[in-house]
């Protein structure tokens, strides 16, 4: 793959815009680890290479099994992850399709269950934030490993 452009050279007011958002996620109360998951399963869903690359060093870094990693594309399907971390992994992927049929009940009532408002809040703008870097990684071929 060839990176098209570097979007932070062409119109660095974007990187800005995108690096407040990530200073108020660094602030956040949800785990560092599952907010490296969050991140990692929804460019997994997006299909974001960079991101995925960026996110699993990242998750590796803070202590993250390669276990969990790889099996994080099935998350429903193994037992390493808690009910908590399934509560928002569920969440941050309806987020990441909302177009299908947005954020059932039964999502929103489980990670209500394990996070607050607060919480459930913080989950929503992390997905929200890594779908944002994906949709610009994507476009101009951020390269993994390059860029």
């Amino acid at each position: 793959m060839k990176s098209r452009m570097s979007i932070k050279e062409a119109e660095p007011r974007i990187y800005k815009a995108m690096a407040v958002a990530d200073n108020q996620i660094r602030e956040f109360n949800i785990d560092p680890k599952l907010k490296e998951l969050i991140k990692v399963r929804v460019s997994q869903i997006n299909g974001c290479g960079y991101c995925i690359d960026s996110h699993s060093s990242d998750s590796l870094a803070l202590g993250e099994s390669t276990q969990r990693l790889l099996a994080l594309s099935a998350w429903w399907e193994v037992p390493f992850f808690s009910d908590e971390e399934r509560a928002a992994l569920k969440l941050a992927e309806e987020v990441t399709r909302i177009f299908e049929h947005g954020v059932s009940e039964e999502t929103y009532a489980d990670a209500i269950r394990y996070f607050d408002k607060q919480g459930v809040a913080q989950i929503i703008f992390i997905a929200i934030t890594i779908n944002s870097w994906n949709r610009i990684a994507i476009p101009v071929h951020m390269v993994a490993g390059v860029d």
